[in-house]
């Protein structure tokens, strides 16, 4: 039965199907191989409603909807704008003002598609015209974008909770070591970078031009503080501090900045209901092939089979953070999770591993898949939004992959980088 769904699923993917369909056609065939037929046909609908049943999944399409008014808005260049004008003048400081705008907007969309459209748009023609080489702009570019996976509210995280039944508050909150610590370590590497290729450094800013920048910054850093202050101060659920984002983000490009109009609203709808309908068809799909694989005890038949079991907690995070590496590299990331995260349950169950560290860890390795060649999701976004060939996109990618693969060797030997903020805030 395996073999069969396997094969169904390849055969789809290189026919061009999107990927809901190989999913469900290998669910459908597992079930009738199980249980001889579709007189139960309605077990598996139902399994596909339960996935999406969960009330932590509201927060996916109110996230979706707050990411698409600001990048529309004005909230994205406004952060950019203030992170410049403190670091632009260093050397390296334009790339590394790249790299921390990306976090600054990826703590307000949770999106690392959103984040390369909001922050690459703006930032890409000032880097080349600064002397930095379009591969390393690009790369850099859709590689910080994925601190937006670790920087709460991340979709990713959502999903992982949701599947795992792990606390996405706790979630949110271990995320920001590790996304603090791939920014330190890009900033790092673009000075260096700059200082090698002797790059030309911006003009320093007035400290009243400085003053500006953070004045006009203000109200979109109020987005960091709804989410992460609400949620450790226990006023708001990740789902509720969603929903304050949605109304934060009408009101401060609506009312206050007065960037977007009444007939603006259309199309934020319409773009974030097609973005939604997409994610959460994913997630039925994906929960009724993973209830189908787990009832057949594929995923215990997978880990024995290669030993993962008797691998100890690190073994499992290593077997982990491989396994999820690799299928980024080919698959949509809300994909991977669905699929994977239960058959590595039983081993993290059977180990006694913090399911929190294992979710930074899985959000980590599909940050790093989503950028990676061949067919990393953020690599085709860069490719349609700067009209850029493949290959001169990708061509800068390998010492961004280099540190955020050096970033998950840290996190599975030093735990503690995504656990102490959540110990702080939760024990």
């Amino acid at each position: 039965m395996t073999t069969i769904m396997v094969v169904t699923m390849i055969a789809l993917l290189l026919m061009g199907f999107p990927m809901m369909v190989p999913l469900i056609a290998a669910a459908i065939i597992g079930f009738y191989m199980m249980f001889n037929g579709f007189g139960q046909m309605d077990t598996l609908i139902q399994q596909m409603m339960a996935g999406i049943r969960p009330a932590s999944l509201i927060a996916v399409p109110m996230f979706i909807l707050a990411a698409d008014i600001m990048t529309r808005g004005q909230s994205a260049n406004r952060l950019i704008d203030m992170v410049m004008a403190f670091i632009g003048h260093i050397k390296g400081g334009l790339a590394v003002s790249t790299a921390a705008s990306c976090t600054l907007f990826g703590a307000v969309s949770g999106s690392t598609q959103a984040t390369v459209v909001a922050v690459g748009s703006p930032l890409r023609p000032k880097m080349l015209k600064a002397g930095y080489s379009d591969s390393f702009t690009l790369a850099l570019i859709i590689n910080a974008s994925d601190i937006a996976f670790l920087i709460p509210p991340s979709i990713g995280m959502i999903i992982y909770g949701v599947v795992s039944g792990t606390s996405i508050g706790e979630l949110f909150i271990a995320g920001i070591g590790p996304g603090l610590l791939i920014l330190v370590m890009f900033s790092a590497y673009c000075i260096v970078y700059a200082i090698v290729k002797d790059v030309p450094t911006e003009a320093r800013a007035s400290w009243k031009e400085r003053g500006v920048a953070v004045q006009k910054a203000l109200w979109p850093l109020g987005f960091p503080v709804i989410i992460v202050g609400g949620i450790y101060g226990g006023i708001f659920s990740p789902t509720e501090a969603a929903a304050a984002c949605v109304l934060y983000a009408v009101l401060l490009e609506f009312v206050v900045f007065r960037s977007l109009k009444m007939s603006d609203i259309y199309a934020i709808a319409k773009s974030t209901g097609l973005i939604t309908a997409v994610v959460f068809i994913l997630v039925a799909v994906g929960n009724s092939f993973s209830w189908i694989i787990s009832f057949a005890q594929i995923p215990q038949a997978i880990l024995e089979t290669v030993g993962v079991n008797d691998a100890g907690p690190t073994g499992v995070l290593i077997a982990i953070c491989i396994s999820f590496f690799i299928a980024c590299m080919f698959v949509d990331p809300i994909v991977v999770i669905l699929v994977l995260t239960p058959i590595f349950a039983p081993a993290i169950a059977a180990t006694g591993l913090d399911p929190v560290l294992v979710g930074i860890l899985i959000t980590l390795q599909v940050a790093i898949g989503s950028a990676t060649p061949p067919f990393g999701c953020d690599i085709f976004t860069a490719i349609a939004i700067f009209k850029r060939p493949y290959w001169e996109v990708i061509k800068g990618t390998p010492p961004f992959i280099f540190m955020l693969i050096l970033a998950a060797a840290l996190l599975i030997m030093f735990p503690q980088i995504a656990l102490f903020l959540r110990d702080v805030a939760f024990r």
